[in-house]
């Protein structure tokens, strides 16, 4: 994301050098207080203050790579179906503590007081579409943002032609002057073609591909509350992997699974 985001600024910087016209001529302190302040200021007036901590908080989150857990926790659900399937959800819960992943703990906890597996099922969707409503939210807030930016950008322009037109007796200010005016309209397009809407843009595969990863540990708690085989969990979960080769290492996984059952039993 930070490699996209210098590369489309310097991708415009030479654009900018190659037309011959100066960079110093696009630093218009005035506009950039319009912009800038215009646009914080419809964010605050459009958006709760919980909102905009949360979209702050996701912003931060975004600096960092999102953490590729998916193989790990197919292969910790296997390992605690097999527990539930030998003694039941009671044994599982010793073992709840050490699971680092929030969602499959909660998940977890909740399976211990569910009646049946349809009541369990309900609870856990619930969670998961208010995570990803929440998410979609806090995207929409920079969508929103970016939505008046380049209507505030323009209206920076008019200021500065406003103050071009007092000056109109002066023949030699009128281009500088109009020229500089419409950089207003450039800062208010590049807030929000280079920054306000990329950002929302990654929110919302984040939040896209968080929910998958909570659909897939949702169908994991499902399997460990109704004690299923293990090879048939590893199984429903392996569909989830995007990459095919941390799927072919769970199937793997679930090959050599069964050859090792069966050696057993033959033994």
């Amino acid at each position: 994301m930070l490699g996209g985001l210098i590369l489309g600024a310097l991708a415009v910087i030479a654009g900018i050098a190659l037309s011959g016209a100066g960079l110093r001529y696009f630093f218009q302190p005035s506009s950039a207080l319009i912009v800038l302040g215009g646009t914080i200021g419809i964010a605050l007036v459009t958006s709760p203050k919980d909102s905009l901590r949360m979209v702050s908080k996701r912003i931060r989150e975004l600096a960092s790579r999102a953490p590729s857990e998916r193989e790990a926790l197919v292969e910790e659900m296997v390992d605690l179906a097999r527990v539930s399937r030998r003694g039941g959800m009671l044994t599982v819960e010793p073992l709840i503590p050490r699971v680092r992943n929030d969602y499959l703990r909660n998940g977890l906890l909740t399976a211990l007081d569910a009646r049946d597996v349809t009541e369990l099922q309900i609870v856990l969707e619930n969670e998961l579409k208010l995570s990803e409503r929440h998410g979609q939210a806090d995207a929409n807030t920079l969508e929103t943002a970016a939505g008046y930016a380049p209507t505030i950008g323009i209206l920076g322009t008019v200021v500065g032609l406003i103050e071009v037109l007092k000056h109109f007796s002066d023949v030699r200010s009128i281009g500088p002057g109009i020229g500089a005016a419409f950089v207003s309209t450039i800062y208010g397009l590049a807030a929000a073609n280079f920054l306000l809407l990329p950002l929302a843009h990654r929110i919302h595969a984040r939040v896209a591909e968080a929910t998958e990863t909570q659909e897939m540990i949702a169908e994991g708690v499902m399997c460990i509350f109704a004690s299923m085989h293990p090879s048939i969990v590893r199984q429903r979960l392996a569909p989830f992997l995007r990459d095919p080769e941390e799927r072919e290492r769970v199937l793997v996984s679930r090959r050599r699974g069964e050859a090792l059952n069966q050696h057993a039993s033959v033994s």
